[in-house]
């Protein structure tokens, strides 16, 4: 272990000589016992659920002989909320019960900055962030349209001379589309919705895309169905806990900025959750919450060097969790699942060698109702050693959309010295 990193890492989450002296105890007793990994009390339930099943088997969605595994939802047969049906008032209001009185309250932006050329997985219609400024009153600084940039008019509006700025957004042709394609909710930090991946046909609850395919959008499971979100967050770091316990190998080549992160195609799993919820002192996920992971990627994006980039994504694949942990936390029934990547699961060999593709989108999003949030920006959480906090997030209010890209956020407590 870099003894450099881990003392930076242990100073900017606050911990004393005490914090320190007790993982490390905590460590080393559990690994006496052979019992590294053991659930913290509530954790979970003592047995796996009859019927239920926690493994890496792929599931056969797209079979109309298996519907009845998995539809009609726990919710009804007409649902389109998901496991946002957990998020009941009572459960807002014991999340906002989180924040202790008379002490101070962070704020903090869950997103990434977009910006133009913003990386994104690679499909046909392109992902693209590319915004131009349109000026309407004045003459433009040199440069401007070279540089992208929209004259409408030297000419301000009426008498009292008014001039105007407004983006717009590049658009380019495909040959999936006659018409010129712009950009999509689907880029940056997103919040994926219930109508994002099916398995053929089929959709959540049971739902077949020939029926509720529309030229602008999806009629059922699309961003209307969601509303504003308030309750509980839970931050999973499991890179403070890497860096804690030494397990260098588990670590990748830091980011240009320096900071540490995951390996490429790092598999998190249910121990390094369990983990995770110990180090944070975290007594157990419950319904309706939402679980985020730290496994440092946002620093990618940091400093937009290329090579960062190219890692960022997926060159030599992505940390994240496979058919195991999602079924784990299934049991759970948290509204939603997010961390610090684009993909949430891990992509690249040799976990998901199998020939599947996203099969925790599947999982989450078909089977369970539960909702994937990507590329949240949660390393101030770490930093601040702020595990259980208020999660908000108002999306995207856009007919049929399978995604909303505004950024959440976090209302949170700073642990002192």
């Amino acid at each position: 272990m870099n003894p450099d990193l881990l003392r930076n890492y242990l100073a900017r989450h606050r911990a004393g000589r005490r914090d320190v002296l007790r993982l490390a105890g905590a460590v080393g007793a559990a690994s006496a016992a052979g019992l590294v990994g053991a659930a913290p009390a509530g954790a979970e339930p003592a047995a796996e659920p009859a019927g239920g099943r926690w493994d890496d088997v792929p599931f056969d969605y797209a079979d109309p002989a298996n519907l009845a595994d998995w539809a009609p939802s726990r919710y009804g047969r007409d649902d389109q909320r998901g496991a946002l049906n957990e998020v009941t008032p009572a459960k807002t209001a014991a999340a906002l019960g989180l924040l202790r009185a008379r002490r101070d309250v962070t704020t903090y932006n869950l997103g990434e900055l977009l910006w133009n050329g913003f990386p994104a997985f690679r499909t046909d219609p392109r992902r693209t962030y590319e915004q131009r400024l349109t000026i309407w009153g004045y003459p433009p600084p040199p440069g401007f349209q070279e540089e992208g940039g929209i004259l409408v008019s030297l000419d301000p509006l009426g008498r009292n001379r008014v001039s105007v700025h407004e983006e717009r957004f590049e658009a380019e042709f495909s040959a999936k589309g006659p018409k010129p394609l712009a950009t999509t909710f689907q880029i940056g930090t997103q919040t994926d919705n219930l109508n994002h991946v099916g398995a053929a046909e089929f959709f959540y609850n049971g739902l077949r895309g020939p029926d509720i395919a529309r030229g602008h959008g999806t009629t059922r499971l699309g961003a209307e169905h969601v509303g504003p979100v308030v309750t509980r967050g839970v931050l999973l770091d499991v890179l403070g806990v890497k860096l804690a316990r030494g397990r260098v190998a588990d670590l990748a080549e830091p980011a240009a900025n320096g900071r540490p992160l995951l390996r490429e195609n790092y598999r998190i799993t249910v121990e390094d959750i369990r983990d995770a919820l110990e180090f944070g002192g975290v007594d157990r996920i419950e319904p309706g919450d939402a679980v985020l992971f730290h496994t440092g990627w946002s620093h990618l994006l940091a400093r937009r060097d290329p090579a960062d980039l190219a890692r960022w994504e997926g060159s030599r694949g992505l940390p994240g969790i496979y058919l195991r942990e999602a079924r784990w936390l299934a049991r759970h029934r948290p509204a939603l699942v997010g961390g610090d990547t684009w993909a949430l699961e891990v992509l690249g060999n040799p976990v998901n060698d199998d020939g599947t593709a996203f099969p925790v989108h599947q999982e989450l999003l078909m089977r369970h109702g539960i909702r994937i949030g990507e590329s949240y920006v949660v390393h101030e959480l770490a930093a601040d050693r702020v595990h259980e906090f208020v999660f908000i997030v108002t999306p995207q209010y856009s007919e049929g959309a399978t995604a909303g890209n505004t950024p959440p956020a976090a209302l949170g407590q700073p642990r002192r010295r």
